[in-house]
């Protein structure tokens, strides 16, 4: 917990406070490895969801601490449509989201298509397609599939893979990009 001075603000408030009003200074990372393994002050997160509508555009992290506050939002944000149910959602994969954006050098935000993934979720969606993994990384929170207007499946992989942070998959007949924080690999086409 932060200490707080006489005025009762806390260093993480004041840093918050200033973080929201400097969004656009928020640097732009060369290397998704560098900006993995803690360099630079903050790391912004911008998505939005065409199943609720719901938009998220935030500082999740500064000077390496993660913002308890955001991090609920990001966990509420990629909950289970479908359900309801939300998951603490592993922020590894937060973070190679958020440089593998970073490095496609876009102001456009993901398009989430799917964060958690309840067990019975997964299920049906496996029901109803080969491709869903018996054991999904969704289901622990590990992975996201998502889609950029501005750039292709091809160059959307590219960024994740670069990050060399776990597992990226193309998917061009769907148009969308799986990104998880499982082992290092690539598939699709």
């Amino acid at each position: 917990m932060a200490k707080s001075d006489s005025t009762g603000i806390s260093r993480r408030a004041l840093l918050g406070a200033f973080a929201a009003t400097t969004i656009t200074a928020a640097p732009t990372f060369s290397k998704a490895a560098g900006f993995l393994r803690g360099s630079g002050d903050i790391r912004r997160l911008r998505m939005y969801s065409g199943r609720t509508g719901e938009r998220i555009d935030m500082i999740y992290w500064i000077e390496g601490d993660y913002i308890k506050d955001a991090v609920k939002e990001v966990n509420h944000f990629m909950r289970d449509w479908r359900t309801g149910q939300t998951i603490s959602m592993d922020l590894r994969n937060v973070d190679i989201m958020a440089a593998a954006h970073n490095l496609l050098d876009v102001n456009e935000p993901y398009m989430l298509l799917s964060g958690y993934r309840s067990p019975q979720t997964n299920a049906m969606l496996r029901s109803r397609s080969r491709g869903v993994a018996k054991n999904s990384l969704h289901m622990k929170g590990q992975a996201a599939d998502l889609r950029l207007s501005t750039r292709s499946v091809s160059q959307m992989a590219r960024a994740a893979a670069a990050c060399r942070g776990g597992g990226v998959g193309k998917y061009s007949g769907s148009n969308f990009v799986h990104m998880d924080c499982g082992v290092v690999r690539t598939w699709g086409g």
